[in-house]
């Protein structure tokens, strides 16, 4: 893999990680039109998931110290006296079902990628595989939009205390009143344990390449009644463990079996590629999501199956 080839390879592993179109599907795609071969891609891709998953901690600093804070202030209250132990604000409250929130979140993808590790890296890493889940994907999106564009519009009904079926009069002004309560900006205070859960369920379908991660669990997100922002930023603190816990553990394999070195150079330059477009990538997937449906990323994936099919 020569200087070129590592940092095209960065940069879509940064571009495709957190918009929803499949970061995996891609760098299988890219590797097949560059003449890499796959046996053996799934250990570099993973370090690249590793770097975009330091893009996340930058980006997202502040909430994640708030989670670091929290967890450290309730293991100090655990070796406290009873009496000692000070209430919990509604902050804290908070905090503490969103830490418990991810934790429960991650652990269905957790188990199900150890029963299928050994697949992984063969019979679900083929360009066929990849092109009928950005279909499978596609047809997730909308039917996720469906239900956000429903949610959406029984809130704004129950804050103005009218029937939701008066704004289903005008298509234009439904999607107007969809966006107006999207840009109300959430905090986590809506997020649970159930809805944690649930949005982990959604989280495995991601271990597919071509379905996306960041796709899966925005899905799951609407589905669970948040806003496309409060769903977009969940699934990236969300996606850390996973990341990290992949990253990390392929990156001991790889010294394991000193097959390192060899790889060195290369990985470097793609990491810090996929660094820097993961930071330009989440900043700019949030401002779109913002006000514009996942349905667009949807029509993106059946083009780019239909291309795959054809040329692939």
């Amino acid at each position: 893999m020569n200087f070129i080839q590592s940092i095209i390879l960065g940069a879509v592993q940064g571009l495709t990680e957190f918009i929803p179109v499949s970061s995996t599907g891609h760098l299988i795609i890219s590797r097949k039109l560059m003449g890499l071969p796959l046996e053996g891609s799934l250990s570099f891709d993973a370090i690249l998931q590793l770097a975009t998953g330091f893009a996340v901690l930058i980006y997202f600093w502040r909430d994640i110290w708030d989670l670091i804070v929290y967890c450290l202030n309730f293991i100090a209250d655990l070796f406290k006296k009873k009496e000692n132990i000070k209430e919990r604000s509604v902050d804290d409250m908070r905090t503490g079902r969103l830490v418990l929130a991810l934790i429960v979140g991650t652990v269905p993808a957790l188990i199900l990628g150890l029963f299928l590790q050994k697949y992984m890296d063969t019979v679900l890493r083929g360009t066929h595989v990849v092109a009928y889940a950005l279909i499978a994907g596609a047809i997730l999106f909308y039917f996720a939009e469906k239900i956000a564009k429903k949610n959406s519009l029984k809130n704004l009904a129950a804050d103005m205390y009218v029937d939701a079926k008066d704004y289903r009069q005008s298509k234009a002004k439904v999607d107007q009143l969809c966006i107006l309560t999207t840009n109300k900006r959430e905090e986590f205070s809506n997020v649970s344990i159930k809805r944690g859960l649930m949005i982990g369920l959604f989280q495995c379908l991601a271990l597919i390449p071509g379905m996306s991660r960041s796709g899966s669990t925005i899905s799951g997100g609407l589905f669970a009644g948040f806003s496309r922002e409060l769903a977009a930023r969940f699934s990236f603190l969300l996606s850390l463990p996973i990341i990290f816990g992949s990253g990390l553990y392929k990156v001991y394999d790889l010294v394991k079996h000193h097959q390192f070195g060899s790889l060195e150079s290369s990985l470097i330059i793609a990491s810090i590629s996929a660094f820097v477009f993961g930071i330009i990538s989440i900043h700019y997937l949030l401002k779109f999501i913002k006000n514009h449906s996942l349905n667009y990323f949807g029509v993106y994936r059946i083009i780019l199956t239909v291309l795959i099919l054809i040329f692939i």
